[in-house]
C-alpha cells in the first residue's frame, strides 16, 4: 500500500474519524480546523481512540506509538501544501465547500487529490468551482468511521478514472469495503435507505398502524435493528427530515421519494427525537419509553376456515394449537382466514367472494415463524377479530392487530426497499453487489435490498407492487423496470 500524505480539513466527530481510520493503518495525516482548538481536539480524541485498542490488544504498544508519530495538527491551510490527498469534512455548505476547494488549489500540487466527504451535495456541484475539476471527487465516511466498515467514492462527471481507482484502492487498504456510486442524490446508502422511512410514515399516515406496533412488527418479522421511527428518532428528526426533503426535491419530486405531511408538524414542536427528549416515542435519561402491549384477549371456542395458499398449513397448525375446530366448509366457520400478498382484507373478500364480516388476514411473509400480524377489514366483526387474536396469542406467539391495508406492514416495507435497490440498478448508480453491500454495512439492515428480493422471489415483489399501485393508485409503488423484467424472465436481482 503506498503511504499517502493524507490532509483534513474539519476536526469533528467525522474528520476525527477519518483520521483516525487513515493514521492507524500507516498514512501520514495532518489535521486542520479553522476553529480555534478543535484540530487539538480531534487529535487528542483520536489518541485516546488508539489507547483502547492497545489497552483491548486490538494495537501493540509500538503500532501504536507509530501511528501517534503519524498524525499532527497544522495551524493554517498553507501547512497542507505538501499533501497528496486532502479530504474535507467541514460544514455540508455547497459554498463552504467550493471557497475550501478554491482556496486548496492555491496552496498544494496538481498531483494532490481533493475529496468531500459531503453525503447530500453532488460532488459535480462541488468541483463546479475548482480550476482542476477532474482530480475532485466524493468519499463519503459512515459515523463512527473507524467501525462503519464502509466508503462511497463518488466520482463527479468530469473525474478522471485514475482518481477514482486511487480511492477506491486506498480505502480497500484501510480494511473498509469501497463501493462505487454515481453522482446522484443520495448517491448509494442514503438514497437506499429512503423506503423503510418513507413507507412506515405512509403506514402510519393512513393509520394502519401505530408507531410501537410498526417498529416492533419490522423489528421481530424482518429483523431489522430499529425499526423506522425508532431509527428516526436516534438520527434526529431535524437532520432525517431535511434528507427525505432534499433527496424529493432533487430527484424531481419522484414519487417513490415523497417525505410525509407527519414531519412539518413535528419539526415545528421540536420532537426531533433522542435529542430533544421527544420524538415518536418520549425519552427518560436517553432511553425510550415503549408503551408495552396490552394483553391478548382470551381464547374462546368456535369454528375456523383458512383458504388455500403459502403459510395454510402452518396457520391451520397454529389455530387448531390455540383451540380453534377446523372446518373443511367456510360457510360453517365462524371465522374465516385468508393469507394475501400485497392486497388488504377488503381486496381480498371482493375477490374470492368471502363474507367480509366473518374475514380475517393474516400476513404470510416469513412463513409465519416469527411475531403474526393479523388484519382486519373495517366490515370485519371486533368480537371475531378477538377470537382470531386469542387463538393466535394462546399458542404463544406475539400477534400485531392492524388496520386493513394492502401488503401488511412487512410486505409493504420490504417491497420498496427491493423496488429500490432494483431503480439504483436500473439507473446504473451501483453494481448489484455494491448496493447490497453497502446496505447491509451502511444501513445494518439484515439482507441488501436485491438478496432480499431474490430471497422472497422476484415475482413475488413485483405481484406486491403491483398489486399495491392498483388498490392505492399512488404511482410510489410503480414497480422498477429493472424489477419487473426480470421478474418475468425469472432471473436473479443480483445478475446486474
Amino acid at each position: 500500500m503506498a503511504r499517502e500524505i493524507i490532509g483534513i480539513v474539519g476536526a469533528g466527530i467525522m474528520g476525527r474519524g477519518i483520521a483516525q481510520l487513515f493514521t492507524q493503518v500507516g498514512h501520514v495525516v495532518r489535521l486542520h480546523d479553522s476553529r480555534d482548538g478543535a484540530a487539538g481536539a480531534g487529535r487528542t480524541y483520536v489518541l485516546a481512540m488508539l489507547d483502547k485498542l492497545e489497552a483491548k490488544g486490538a494495537m501493540s504498544a509500538d503500532d501504536r506509538r507509530a501511528a501517534e508519530g503519524r498524525l499532527s495538527t497544522v495551524p493554517s491551510l498553507s501547512d497542507l501544501s505538501g499533501c497528496t490527498l486532502i479530504i474535507e469534512a467541514i460544514v455540508e455548505e455547497l459554498e463552504a465547500k467550493r471557497s475550501l476547494f478554491a482556496a486548496l488549489e492555491g496552496i498544494v500540487g496538481d498531483d494532490c487529490l481533493l475529496a468531500s466527504n459531503t453525503s447530500s451535495l453532488t460532488v459535480s456541484d462541488i468541483a463546479a468551482g475548482c480550476r482542476r475539476p477532474e482530480r475532485v471527487a466524493g468519499l463519503h465516511f459512515f459515523n463512527p468511521v473507524p467501525l462503519m466498515k464502509l466508503a462511497e467514492v463518488i466520482p463527479g462527471l468530469l473525474t478522471d478514472a485514475a482518481v477514482t481507482d486511487r480511492l477506491l484502492a486506498l480505502v480497500s487498504g484501510t480494511g473498509h469495503r469501497a463501493v462505487l456510486a454515481a453522482d446522484q442524490p443520495g448517491f448509494l446508502v442514503n438514497h437506499a435507505g429512503r423506503a423503510l422511512y418513507t413507507e412506515g410514515l405512509r403506514l402510519l399516515e393512513e393509520g394502519a398502524a401505530t408507531v410501537p406496533e410498526i417498529d416492533r412488527t419490522l423489528r421481530e418479522t424482518l429483523g431489522f435493528r430499529m425499526g423506522p421511527f425508532e431509527l428516526l428518532d436516534l438520527t434526529g428528526l431535524d437532520v432525517s427530515g431535511k434528507v427525505m426533503q432534499s433527496i424529493y426535491e432533487q430527484f424531481q419530486h419522484e414519487p417513490r421519494y415523497r417525505p410525509s405531511s407527519l414531519i412539518p408538524p413535528r419539526l415545528a414542536a421540536g420532537l426531533y427525537g433522542r435529542k430533544t427528549g421527544r420524538g415518536f416515542y418520549p425519552y427518560a435519561d436517553g432511553v425510550k419509553q415503549e408503551p408495552a402491549e396490552p394483553p391478548p384477549p382470551p381464547a374462546r371456542a368456535g369454528t375456523a376456515w383458512v383458504a388455500e395458499g403459502d403459510g395454510a398449513d402452518a396457520l391451520r397448525a397454529l389455530l387448531s394449537a390455540g383451540g380453534a375446530e377446523l372446518r373443511d366448509d367456510p360457510s360453517t366457520a365462524d371465522i374465516l382466514f385468508v393469507l394475501p400478498w400485497g392486497e388488504d382484507v377488503t381486496a381480498a373478500a371482493v375477490r374470492a367472494r368471502l363474507d367480509a364480516r366473518r374475514l380475517v388476514g393474516v400476513d404470510p411473509l416469513g412463513g409465519l415463524t416469527g411475531r403474526l400480524v393479523l388484519m382486519a377489514s373495517p366490515a370485519t366483526d371486533p368480537v371475531l377479530v378477538d377470537r382470531a387474536h386469542g387463538w393466535l396469542a394462546a399458542t404463544g406467539r406475539a400477534v400485531t392487530r392492524m388496520q386493513d391495508s394492502p401488503g401488511f406492514i412487512g410486505q409493504r416495507v420490504l417491497a420498496m426497499i427491493v423496488n429500490t435497490g432494483c431503480e439504483i440498478a436500473q439507473r446504473g448508480i451501483a453494481t448489484p453487489a455494491d448496493i447490497d453491500a453497502a446496505v447491509r454495512l451502511g444501513l445494518g439492515y439484515p439482507r441488501g435490498p436485491l438478496e432480499w428480493g431474490d430471497l422472497v422471489g422476484p415475482a413475488r415483489v413485483l405481484s406486491i407492487l403491483e398489486r399495491l399501485l392498483a388498490i392505492t393508485g399512488d404511482p410510489r409503488y410503480r414497480p422498477s423496470p429493472y424489477l419487473r423484467r426480470r421478474a418475468l424472465l425469472g432471473l436473479s436481482l443480483r445478475e446486474g
